[in-house]
């Protein structure tokens, strides 16, 4: 009888242990996802210029890390390197791969026009336009060769394939926090050197706005 109850307790043993480590990953599990996507997007000063007024707010944000590419061409009587797209990776505080970024045509505008386009891991996609006032370069927010922080205001959205609709309540992105990107000083001063393309490391961080009251 004794050795029956010893053969009880030891098989009873891992039960416990297994169910702590089973509710351990669960809350660990539940701690990460709901904190990140409930949590407050705070956005840093920024020039008056570039603010997005309310009742627009930001519901996410992304850091990105790529490259500025760039192709010289004739520019006027001389010659001058041109974006024609971003490529970057923007992922969220954990490190996660979260949106690409890049040029593309809009189909809000029948398809006819490129403008920058960022891509949420659900595949809705948001297109945006910066107007000519929606720029800044000022050295006491932007880094020196650093390229301007943006205002962006949202021309177009779409939900992806299987109905992801992240993206598609965006009304603004702001880009901020820029390190490098600029078009290089040389390489693009001949006829010679047209259609030399060039592809310039960046980093920023991305706020995506949408309108609260929606």
């Amino acid at each position: 009888m004794k050795h029956c109850n010893g053969s009880l307790d030891r098989a009873s043993r891992p039960i416990v242990p297994t169910a702590y480590a089973t509710a351990l990953a669960m809350a660990l599990t539940i701690s990460l996802i709901h904190p990140a996507s409930a949590a407050e997007v705070t956005v840093p000063p920024v020039p008056d210029n570039i603010r997005v007024q309310t009742p627009n707010t930001p519901y996410l944000v992304g850091h990105a890390t790529g490259t500025q590419n760039y192709v010289c061409l004739p520019s006027g009587t001389g010659f001058k390197f041109a974006l024609f797209t971003p490529e970057a990776t923007l992922f969220d505080d954990y490190g996660q791969q979260i949106i690409t970024h890049y040029f593309s045509p809009n189909p809000d505008e029948a398809g006819t026009v490129v403008r920058a386009t960022w891509q949420f891991r659900d595949t809705s996609t948001v297109w945006g336009s910066v107007g000519p006032a929606d720029s800044s370069s000022d050295p006491a927010f932007v880094r020196p060769g650093a390229i301007a922080w943006l205002k962006v205001t949202a021309v177009g959205t779409a939900e992806g394939p299987s109905g992801g609709d992240k993206l598609t309540q965006t009304t603004f992105i702001q880009r901020l926090n820029t390190n490098g990107g600029l078009a290089p000083s040389t390489g693009c001063a001949s006829l010679s050197d047209v259609g030399h393309e060039a592809f310039v490391p960046y980093t920023a961080d991305y706020f995506f706005y949408k309108d609260k009251q929606r």
